[in-house]
């Protein structure tokens, strides 16, 4: 059923995301001065809790186009949806009503909620708790148990995917455009698609689907783990020039500033996903550097705060850990860098509040830092 919301909330957000906030600051390295800057953030933060729990009322569909912006200064602040995964709802139309409910209108967008939309069959393991192990795995934190558990999990989603190959062979495209619709009908456009097809155990048709739905999402690109596979690299370049789509390789630790440059020189539609709070963690020095570098081959950028190998490599409250999240997002502003800044919400959410009021609270913390 679709409601519409009191037109003075939608005034209170839209203001909260457009108005000039007094707030000056200078950009330190210093955790005091970081520190400092984030309970300025958030302050800004309390202003949006008047809105309520959500902005548009109960968490009911949308009758109207709302005029939201996060592009703030010319840098355009997004996000990836994975960062909803703990909310209870994981549908498409529940994932929309949280990236409204965050202010941000444009994603970078998971593939389930798309693929369940188009009528996908429904898998035998629960994403969150198989997302939630499977981090835990990549830092080494599973103990006897849950490794054998993320095992089983592993197993079932084997056997899922080739139903799901079989599905993706004949699905039409038809639910996709409807639902690049739906998001774009409320104000949000879609830049960047990441189902799970894109992978070596992909059959050519699953990636031929997948560049094929990003296009009809309206994405430029697709997002994916590096392969670390100089020929599936090529292969995958090589397709997104016949689709006339982007490939942007994302990576965790294994990043280097170098670790792109043969899938970048293989084709022209090869890029970069670059995360720049896993490149700190990696030990990287010089992290801005990557960018100035690259910037021309960077087709989005995912953002968190995460600290040094020296610091325990934490993933931490933006504003509290090593990633130099202000100056690069003024390095983007005063260059006018054009990719988008997809927040990646990974830290722990503390107790009392959700996925969704976190990620206001980066969001604001990024407005802060465009708008000083």
């Amino acid at each position: 059923m679709f409601l519409t919301p009191k037109t003075n909330y939608l005034n209170k957000l839209i203001t909260f995301f457009t108005a000039p906030k007094p707030i000056i600051m200078k950009t330190k390295k210093s955790i005091q001065q970081r520190r400092s800057f984030l309970k300025k953030t958030t302050a800004l933060i309390a202003g949006t809790t008047l809105l309520g729990p959500s902005v548009f009322g109960a968490r009911s569909f949308l009758s109207f186009t709302p005029q939201l912006n996060s592009k703030i200064n010319g840098v355009q602040m997004g996000l990836i949806t994975y960062s909803f995964r703990s909310m209870p709802d994981q549908s498409a139309e529940a994932t929309l009503h949280n990236i409204l409910d965050t202010g941000i209108n444009a994603v970078e967008l998971m593939g389930d909620p798309a693929e369940q939309y188009a009528g996908k069959p429904e898998s035998p393991v629960d994403r969150r708790t198989f997302y939630g192990l499977m981090r835990r795995k990549r830092n080494n934190e599973l103990n006897d148990e849950e490794e054998k558990e993320f095992m089983v999990m592993q197993s079932k989603l084997e056997s899922y995917n080739k139903t799901v190959a079989a599905w993706r062979a004949t699905v039409s495209m038809d639910k996709f455009i409807a639902l690049r619709k739906m998001y774009n009908d409320a104000g949000v456009s879609i830049y960047a698609f990441k189902p799970n097809a894109f992978g070596k155990d992909n059959t050519d048709e699953e990636i031929n689907w997948g560049m094929k739905a990003a296009k009809a999402l309206g994405a430029s690109h697709v997002t994916l783990e590096h392969p670390s596979d100089d020929a599936h690299t090529l292969k995958l370049g090589q397709m997104a020039e016949k689709h006339d789509v982007f490939v942007a390789y994302h990576g965790h630790e294994q990043q280097t500033p170098t670790f792109w440059d043969t899938a970048l020189e293989q084709s022209s539609h090869n890029a970069l996903n670059l995360d720049l709070g896993h490149f700190v963690a990696a030990g990287n020095e010089a992290p801005l550097e990557i960018v100035r570098e690259k910037h021309s081959h960077i087709k989005s950028m995912h953002l968190k705060d995460r600290q040094t190998p020296e610091h325990d490599k934490g993933n931490v409250l933006w504003g509290t850990g090593d990633t130099p999240i202000v100056e690069v997002l003024q390095l983007m502003r005063d260059n006018k860098y054009t990719f988008p800044v997809t927040i990646e919400l990974e830290y722990d959410i503390p107790e009392g509040s959700d996925a969704v009021q976190e990620v206001k609270k980066c969001l604001a913390y990024a407005k802060n830092a465009l708008e000083s």
